[in-house]
């Protein structure tokens, strides 16, 4: 029971900041969090990026979102990434933007100087011929740099990442899928540095491919034999990748009931149109990624709407909610995947919030305020 009572309470300390109206009528039966991934949004904002209401009035990409009903962001940090973005620096002026709009912050460590992720956990470039205890302890460090400097300035991280889509690990060769205690040694760093900046912030630890439930009872059976520390579960969920709804509803439940943590999805997408806006090929092109989901803006806010609702049908409150990928990754030019290739492209503007002509996308306030 009282591990029960802990989880639960958890769960209201992660929206017990959040801005009047998400209790109000008018949100009854919406998620906690209902976030987007704005990672982007400083650059694509320094290149001429612009953003609009429904009604085509200009705005600030944030406060649009906020009114739409969205009450987080989530924000990823790089060591020292080759195009200056995502940096230490970036994310405290994007934090106190979204404070200043009443939203909650998850923060995202990569550590890396590029993209983590299941096929990929490179070491940043000057932390590569550490020995372990000393990329422990710049884990430890960094972790507590970054989220310190988000407190002095007051707005203090809600929630945190150690590491992003953990799969195989972090920091390879170190800390990698099969070598657990060290991996285990790494995630206690992160989350020991966390913890001593705030012992409010929240811990996520994050896996991708949220449908395939065998990955999940194997990574957090292994974390939990290895004593790694963390309170929130954390899924990416793609259905055009992962499987099918019905599997990663029934791995929601399945993880929230083996492990009594919180669940929330802090990645998920949709395209709403098989078109490309910036001449670099988009990553989902089919006219229907997923069957019965078209990609048009109607199949985008269809795709959100049942994937909010099979987070919303975890039992004891323990699915917490949603946070869109990339919502203001729109085509403009230089803006691409690659931060040490100004010429690379963008492949992810058709599953943005924002259309080609840079209004809302009505998906938002389909999983925000359902």
């Amino acid at each position: 029971m009282r591990k029960i009572l802990a989880v639960l309470l958890c769960a209201a300390a992660l929206t017990a900041g959040q801005p009047a109206h998400a209790a109000t009528g008018h949100d009854r039966g919406g998620l906690p969090i209902r976030g987007a991934d704005v990672s982007s949004l400083a650059k694509s904002e320094a290149l001429g990026g612009v953003y609009r209401h429904p009604d085509g009035r200009r705005g600030d990409a944030l406060a649009i979102l906020r009114s739409a009903g969205l009450n987080y962001v989530r924000l990823k940090v790089w060591v020292n990434p080759a195009d200056g973005y995502n940096t230490k620096a970036r994310v405290l002026a994007l934090a106190k933007r979204a404070k200043a709009q009443g939203m909650g912050l998850l923060v995202d460590f990569h550590y890396s100087d590029s993209w983590a992720d299941p096929g990929k956990q490179n070491k940043p470039a000057t932390w590569s011929a550490l020995p372990f205890e000393e990329l422990r302890q710049a884990v430890y460090d960094h972790t507590h740099d970054v989220l310190g400097a988000l407190k002095a300035q007051g707005t203090t991280a809600d929630m945190v990442q150690i590491g992003n889509e953990l799969n195989g690990g972090l920091l390879w060769p170190d800390g990698r899928w099969d070598n657990w205690p060290n991996m285990a040694a790494l995630l206690n760093a992160g989350h020991d540095a966390a913890k001593a900046v705030s012992r409010s912030t929240k811990v996520v630890l994050h896996l991708a491919d949220g449908a395939d439930n065998g990955l999940y009872r194997w990574w957090f059976d292994s974390a939990a034999a290895n004593g790694v520390r963390y309170d929130v579960i954390g899924l990416s969920y793609y259905s055009f990748w992962h499987g099918t709804l019905e599997a990663f509803r029934a791995n929601l439940h399945d993880v929230a009931a083996r492990y009594r943590r919180p669940l929330v999805v802090v990645e998920t997408a949709y395209p709403f149109t098989a078109a490309d806006d910036d001449g670099w090929e988009n990553i989902i092109t089919s006219a229907e990624p997923y069957p019965g989901y078209p990609a048009t803006p109607a199949g985008q806010a269809a795709m959100m709407r049942d994937v909010a609702d099979a987070v919303r049908s975890v039992p004891g409150g323990l699915g917490l909610g949603v946070f869109y990928w990339e919502a203001t990754w729109t085509g403009v030019p230089g803006n691409g995947w690659d931060p040490a290739d100004p010429s690379s492209g963008n492949g992810w503007e058709n599953q943005a919030l924002f259309g080609f002509d840079d209004q809302l996308l009505p998906t938002v306030r389909t999983f925000a305020r359902r």
